[in-house]
């Protein structure tokens, strides 16, 4: 079965700054991957990338056996390819629930109240169905935020840092109840994060960047023990511990 996504030599400057630097990685339907990596190592160029947010100055991406490059936003989230960010993208002054609708009206859902019930119940987020989006807690905005990338039904879903501000005695409880949601859908899953914790629990294959190239690229362990990624990623003192 061919690849969900494939990108082949991209790469992507910033004037003097490179961002990507001939990138070729390809992605099996259905795998739950992470991206490692320091503060501009590329990790968000790649995404935005994907997600039509920037073109590439060089390469090729292919969803589903679809070229993306030169695509809309719009266009490729249509295609069944959905993302969260880092800093959740929701409509602050509206509740939970409407933000859900809202959601639901744009993907052109049928039966939309009994959909977002449905989400609401998944996210366990029906405690905060009428609360303004703009006064939840983070690690509840996050959830909304994935709860809405989920919307399309996609085939496959990026997570920029899905637990970044997230509380240290919620952040299992909520990557739990985000792959409890696309668990047995079919989904393919593509999340950033800079918890090691959290990646070596739910990856089953993560990829390590630097310096806008691929250094690693392998199972949890064998990334998070390799040379560079703990010289350029973890450090040392972290690995050991």
């Amino acid at each position: 079965m061919s690849p969900i996504l494939q990108a082949e030599g991209l790469q992507k400057n910033f004037g003097a700054v490179t961002a990507a630097a001939d990138i070729s990685l390809a992605f099996e339907r259905e795998a739950v991957v992470s991206l490692i990596g320091a503060n501009g190592a590329g990790k968000t160029t790649f995404l935005n990338m994907v997600t039509g947010y920037l073109r590439p100055d060089a390469g090729r991406i292919r969803f589903d056996g679809r070229d993306l490059v030169g695509r809309a936003p719009r266009e490729i989230t249509a295609l069944g390819l959905s993302r969260s960010f880092q800093i959740p993208q929701l409509f602050q002054s509206l509740s939970v629930r409407e933000n859900l609708l809202v959601a639901e009206g744009i993907a052109g859902a049928e039966r939309v109240e009994e959909a977002t019930d449905a989400l609401l119940e998944k996210f366990d987020l029906a405690s905060y169905a009428g609360r303004a989006a703009g006064l939840l807690p983070e690690g509840i905005r996050k959830l909304l935020d994935v709860a809405m990338a989920l919307v399309a039904q996609p085939k496959l879903l990026l997570l920029d840092e899905p637990t970044s501000g997230v509380a240290a005695d919620e952040k299992f409880g909520i990557m739990d109840l985000v792959m409890g949601a696309v668990r047995g859908q079919g989904v393919t899953v593509l999340f950033v994060e800079h918890d090691m914790e959290i990646v070596s629990r739910y990856a089953a294959r993560v990829i390590a960047f630097y310096d806008g190239r691929v250094i690693a690229d392998g199972t949890p362990a064998q990334v998070l023990d390799a040379a560079e990624v703990r010289r350029y990623v973890i450090g040392d003192e972290h690995a050991a511990a």
